[in-house]
């Protein structure tokens, strides 16, 4: 059974850091295709950072360039999104997406809170 495990989350003061991290059971994280997603109360789901399998190349949405950073261990089947100078406005629920081939899979989500 694949699943993704999200840990990491949780309550930080404007201008501080975080972790998440995502393992993935069941499936190999060479061949997929990883996706940070968040999505704030009233607001739709947005991609944050994106890592291509293939090439390794990165994206970035405009609002966390700069302070965002995703990454993947493979030996570990672990995918992370390091978080730097957070701002009340990333306060969200992040959510790790693994996508290969028409499969397609989400980790349940973890809050994110930042004060200011």
């Amino acid at each position: 059974q694949v699943q993704l495990v999200e840990s990491g989350g949780g309550w930080v003061q404007s201008g501080g850091s975080l972790r998440l991290s995502c393992v993935g059971f069941g499936l190999n994280f060479k061949m997929y295709d990883i996706g940070w997603y968040r999505q704030a109360p009233g607001n739709e789901r947005e991609l944050v950072a994106s890592l291509s399998s293939n090439d390794g190349r990165t994206n970035y949405a405009d609002s966390v360039k700069g302070r965002f950073t995703i990454s993947k261990d493979i030996a570990e089947n672990t995918a992370y999104l390091d978080m730097n100078s957070l701002k009340p406005d990333d306060t969200a629920v992040y959510y790790c997406r693994a996508t290969w081939r028409g499969f397609e899979y989400w980790s349940p989500g973890t809050q994110v809170t930042v004060s200011s």
